[in-house]
């Protein structure tokens, strides 16, 4: 895995994403210029590759979907999401036993 544009806050981790809608599942593709590059399945129309991306990373840090906000780029591909009660650490050790 690449470098993460990783940033701590005192409530969690903001992490930069690249995503990729209407893709074959929902899945980790790699690092894209800092960000984490995902792709779902749903189309991006009405929030729902929002709930995806959300969904999924959800799972991946195995926490409540709630824990999870997108704080910038909610209809662009390019997300700023913020996840609360993890730490950088923690972001990296669950992704690289996800990837």
């Amino acid at each position: 895995m690449g470098m993460l544009d990783l940033v701590t806050t005192n409530s969690g981790v903001i992490l930069s994403i690249r995503t990729r809608p209407g893709s074959g599942k929902n899945c980790v593709l790699g690092e894209y210029g800092g960000r984490l590059k995902l792709a779902v399945t749903a189309a991006p129309e009405k929030g729902k590759a929002n709930k995806a991306v959300i969904k999924l990373l959800a799972e991946i840090f195995q926490i409540h979907e709630s824990s999870i906000h997108i704080i910038s780029g909610k209809s662009s591909q390019d997300k700023r999401l913020l996840i609360e009660g993890l730490t950088a650490n923690d972001l990296k050790s669950l992704l690289q036993t996800y990837w």
